[in-house]
């Protein structure tokens, strides 16, 4: 691996610069596909450190390549894009950008899931490589991805010849910032991360004056029940032994209330971990939804559109535990914790899959230590700890940053070749 300790002892010379960048980017959050402005300051950094850069892959994606002599390639993953949350932090640097969703609708963008921090900690992570060349040897690919959050960024830079443009990865390794204690990472072998299917299910009635319900087919009541119906998927259909969410994140209908709509609209999120649960819950979700516009006596079957479809994220047994002793090594055992599996969902290991290679990804906690801890004690982690995707997510700076870029460099240079 190198003298870590003298690649490391550059950090506390980046660490202003990438703080401050890590604020900007928390205040400019942009939307899956949208990510020009981002996508122009990693770029224009990269090139600032001297790696090849590409832009433009997969739409919005940016790609910098960095060699440094005979040795294995190792590919670096962060992703960038943001949400349509919000912002409720208080923060001096929150986001009030707004952007337009994939429906046309004018929305509030927050990176509400740490994706600002992914992108600082691998631009600091190749500052330090960049700048230590003489310690190791081999290739990094780093990829700076788009879209993740609708599980359409991996595949975007792949089907634009990803592997065939670029050097082809002996492993592919990433990092997710996560609410548990600042300054720890963990990580778990195998199956890490779910499986996600999205569904825009469309449920048609008849639409009537709101004082005559009986020349209408009612799609409020029809979706309602069907909302309801759907919460024994789990329940009384997936074994005990199995792992499975179901959750409807979504509802619409109507504009008045005086008017009883000819539509409504449900969006469903399905997590897995196993193929034939995934299946099976699937087909259950459809066979409810059919029923339910049967019952309510609909003259239109209910229609199903994708949304989203994240694999389930394996994490490479033997490459976990090499990274993870790695990371023992240079942050103690006792920062390093084994998890396990999260019901959250990543497309990263497309990235691997397609490659042939090896998978490791981790997560690394955003959360000030004595806070967390005082949660935990109190029962309180769900109330006082918010999670990704919530209004109030904001990881503290330090020391969540320090240790994503320690990781990274890390993880890399227990790849890489030494010389």
């Amino acid at each position: 691996m190198g003298d870590l300790g003298a690649v490391l002892g550059r950090i506390d010379d980046i660490r202003d610069d990438l703080t401050g960048l890590y604020k900007d980017l928390h205040a400019h959050p942009e939307l899956s596909f949208a990510e020009h402005r981002t996508a122009a300051e990693v770029a224009r950094r990269l090139e600032q450190l001297g790696l090849e850069v590409t832009t433009g892959v997969g739409r919005t994606g940016v790609v910098g390549v960095l060699r440094n002599g005979d040795g294995p390639t190792v590919l670096l993953r962060a992703d960038f894009d943001a949400l349509p949350v919000l912002e409720q932090t208080g923060l001096d640097y929150a986001s009030t950008q707004r952007g337009t969703d994939p429906d046309g609708n004018n929305v509030p963008v927050m990176h509400a899931c740490g994706h600002d921090m992914h992108v600082t900690c691998q631009l600091g992570a190749l500052d330090l490589l960049v700048n230590s060349r003489e310690q190791w040897s081999g290739t990094v690919v780093a990829v700076f991805q788009p879209a993740e959050e609708i599980g359409g960024g991996a595949r975007a830079m792949l089907d634009d010849g990803f592997l065939d443009r670029f050097p082809k990865p002996d492993v592919c390794l990433g990092q997710h910032v996560f609410p548990f204690p600042a300054g720890t990472v963990g990580m778990v072998g195998g199956p890490s991360m779910s499986a996600a299917d999205g569904l825009k299910i469309t449920m048609f009635g008849r639409g009537s004056h709101g004082s005559q319900p009986e020349n209408a087919i009612d799609p409020v009541v029809m979706a309602s029940a069907t909302v309801m119906r759907l919460q024994t998927v789990v329940s009384r259909e997936v074994s005990g032994r199995d792992t499975a969410v179901v959750t409807v994140g979504s509802i619409r209908a109507g504009t008045k209330d005086n008017i009883i709509p000819d539509q409504a609209e449900l969006r469903v999120n399905i997590r897995s971990f196993d193929e034939k649960v995934r299946e099976r819950v699937i087909e259950a979700v459809k066979r409810i939804v059919r029923a339910e516009a049967a019952a309510s006596g609909a003259e239109k079957d209910p229609e199903f559109e994708r949304l989203t479809d994240f694999p389930v994220l394996v994490n490479d047994e033997e490459a976990t535990e090499r990274t993870a002793k790695g990371m023992r090594e240079q942050l103690g055992a006792e920062r390093v914790l084994a998890i396990d599996p999260v019901t959250g969902s990543e497309d990263v290991g497309l990235f691997g899959t397609e490659a042939g290679v090896p998978t490791c990804y981790w997560f690394f906690g955003g959360v000030e230590r004595g806070k967390y801890l005082a949660a935990r004690e109190a029962g309180t982690l769900s109330r006082d700890v918010p999670s990704n995707h919530s209004p109030f997510f904001a990881p503290v700076v330090e020391p969540t940053m320090t240790t994503g870029i320690t990781a990274m460099t890390t993880a890399a240079l227990t790849w890489l070749g030494t010389r």
